[in-house]
């Protein structure tokens, strides 16, 4: 029998996220789910995996349930199936930021770039003065990416700021489109962007899954394989499951 898996996110003032850490833990485990919840002070970020009926208990709870009184009603979400449980245990995660930029001044609840959807991408892309940039970790480019993007090397996303100040101008790149994985870190990397001078920034609302979830592979501009943070390891279109391995969601 398939599992259901949920990948989520959404940045949302969560002031009290020290006090919803073991409730959430509490319904996750009675509904025998297991991955990784992170909670921060700027929202929530996670995957997790188990029967379907569980996952969309738990999902209800974080868009309609009293827990979160209604603050999570723009809820980033993914579904895709696996035959074999992807995670060893549940964990539940109180962090500074829900992925790890190191500026507090960055606000995407507040403000970020334009989202674009996995339809009009290839669109945005194709154009010649727009300046497609990959965000992810240089081993998740390694794997796959679109054509054309832009290679950071970047070893962790805390890296993006740096990059940034040392490659990209305001003056000179005037239209920048952003993919990631799940749409998290372009999301933040945008509003880091626009707060210093950046006039045009887009991003994949969704990210790399949602594309690979909705564009049919024969009009497809992605190359490769998408690196997913749990054992199954790189999905491809349709979300389809390519390997399988040992690393761990973070």
């Amino acid at each position: 029998m398939s599992l259901k898996v949920a990948a989520f996110y959404q940045f949302a003032a969560l002031p009290d996220f020290h006090v919803l850490r073991e409730p959430l833990r509490e319904l996750g485990a009675a509904l025998g789910l297991r991955g990784s919840v992170l909670l921060a002070h700027e929202g929530i970020n996670g995957t997790i995996a188990g029967a379907a009926r569980g996952i969309d208990i738990f999902v209800a709870e974080l868009q309609r349930g009293p827990l979160f009184g209604g603050r999570l009603d723009n809820l980033e979400l993914k579904f895709s199936e696996t035959l074999a449980m992807p995670f060893q245990r549940l964990k539940v995660r109180l962090k500074k930021e829900i992925v790890t930029l190191g500026d507090a001044t960055v606000d995407p609840a507040r403000h970020v770039g334009t989202y674009v959807d996995a339809a009009d991408w290839n669109a945005l892309i194709s154009s010649p003065d727009t300046l497609v940039l990959d965000t992810r970790n240089a081993f998740e480019v390694a794997m796959g990416t679109f054509e054309g993007a832009v290679d950071p090397k970047i070893a962790s996303f805390g890296q993006f700021r740096e990059f940034a100040a040392r490659h990209l101008n305001p003056a000179r790149h005037r239209k920048i489109a952003m993919f990631c994985t799940g749409g998290i870190r372009c999301e933040k990397a945008s509003s880091y962007l626009l707060a210093h001078d950046f006039a045009e920034v887009y991003h994949l609302k969704g990210g790399i899954l949602k594309y690979l979830e909705q564009v049919p592979e024969q009009d497809s501009r992605w190359r490769g394989e998408c690196f997913v943070f749990d054992e199954r390891v790189a999905l491809g279109h349709g979300l389809r499951q390519r390997a399988r391995g040992g690393a761990a969601y973070e």
